[in-house]
């Protein structure tokens, strides 16, 4: 970081990048294309580190108006069996329901049986990170000037929660980790399949991105997705685990907080130091496995009396994942 919150920001990219043909008959590469279309950085010049920003962040909870609406898919994998909630950002509403987050309603049948569409107009499936959900507010920020402009909105965009998040139900013994694809993988088909001229795209937070990547990765050339961009993403999250258990701070707020309390997600190391993106998660992970324990207790034999002395957040995977 510079002096005054002047951010330096740096490029990591292939010695060769893929390079485009421009509308006038030129060439470019993608790496210029990421120079030309990145802002600069301007950061509070109080708040110098990853730390301060990840702790200011925690004492506040505004964020741009977004309006969702729910629909629970029915998983269509042998294996994979249960339910989970995709929201849909639809114009304001005032059909709050009090069982869901914030501006949220759940769709109604006939509604939902008119949702497809011939129109060309781009969409972005979004993935939050651990034990988030629509409402969070770095997810809405990230939307917000796709969906808010004056002119209406430029893209549709829904959020794939993942199971027992965003008040959800846990309807199986399936829960998530970072190979979860299989979820996001029905709403990308299933979007392709309803909305035939849309091109599609991939948003993924932290958690949410590493199970992005997975899914682009398995799909490989055959990918439906034009595009998909990752932020914060914990690409090694044994590494990751370990970075943060090096340290006191680490191992004693952020893996206590995220186990036992959880506002946070680890996204990568800066010189011998954990980083840590602005994200803050709606609830812990102990907390959210205990809001499902009646279901889970049908559908799994999870070591209940092991999970309620978790302290760490290397705790709750060894007994949980």
């Amino acid at each position: 970081m510079e002096w005054f919150g002047r951010a330096k920001i740096t490029f990591t990219h292939s010695a060769s990048p893929l390079v485009f043909k421009t509308r006038d008959g030129g060439k470019t590469d993608l790496l210029e294309i990421c120079k030309s279309v990145t802002p600069p950085c301007h950061l509070n010049p109080v708040l110098f580190n990853g730390h301060l920003q990840t702790m200011w962040t925690v004492t506040k909870d505004h964020g741009p108006q977004v309006y969702y609406r729910r629909r629970i898919f029915h998983a269509d994998h042998k294996k994979y069996t249960g339910t989970f909630a995709v929201d849909f950002v639809v114009d304001p509403h005032a059909d709050q329901d009090p069982t869901l987050p914030p501006r949220t309603a759940y769709y109604s049948e006939d509604a939902f049986a008119r949702i497809d569409s011939d129109d060309s107009r781009p969409m972005l499936i979004v993935l939050h990170g651990l034990s988030g959900g629509s409402h969070e507010v770095y997810l809405r920020h990230a939307i917000a000037p796709l969906v808010l402009g004056d002119g209406g909105r430029a893209w549709e965009v829904c959020v794939v929660n993942s199971r027992g998040c965003a008040n959800s139900e846990v309807t199986s013994g399936v829960l998530f980790n970072a190979r979860a694809t299989w979820d996001v993988r029905q709403i990308v088909n299933w979007a392709r399949r309803t909305f035939p001229n849309r091109p599609l795209f991939g948003l993924g937070f932290s958690l949410g991105a590493n199970i992005m990547t997975n899914y682009v990765g398995e799909e490989g050339s055959a990918c439906p997705l034009k595009g998909a961009v990752v932020v914060g993403n914990p690409f090694d999250l044994q590494l990751s685990s370990k970075a943060l258990q090096r340290t006191l701070l680490g191992k004693e707020v952020y893996q206590r907080f995220m186990g036992s309390m959880g506002f946070l997600q680890p996204v990568s190391l800066f010189p011998g130091l954990v980083r840590l993106t602005v994200l803050i998660a709606a609830a812990n992970m102990k907390r959210l496995i205990g809001l499902h324990k009646e279901s889970l207790m049908k559908h799994t034999d999870l070591p209940w009396d092991r999970i309620r002395n978790v302290t760490y957040l290397y705790e709750f995977d060894r007994e949980v994942q």
